[in-house]
């Protein structure tokens, strides 16, 4: 569930980026973070289990 609402924000970040030229560059560092703390997640998870 999780990692389906991450794709789907992702590809509408990205697709909101290309078609609007989105420039609030904290938005952009919160999805950044909010990616990076997914992959921490994910790699963390890996390890334990």
């Amino acid at each position: 569930m999780l990692w389906t609402i991450a794709v789907v924000l992702l590809i509408l970040w990205a697709l909101g980026f290309v078609a609007f030229h989105v420039t609030a560059w904290f938005v952009h560092l919160l999805l950044l973070a909010a990616l990076i703390a997914i992959v921490v997640q994910f790699l963390n998870g890996r390890r334990t289990a």
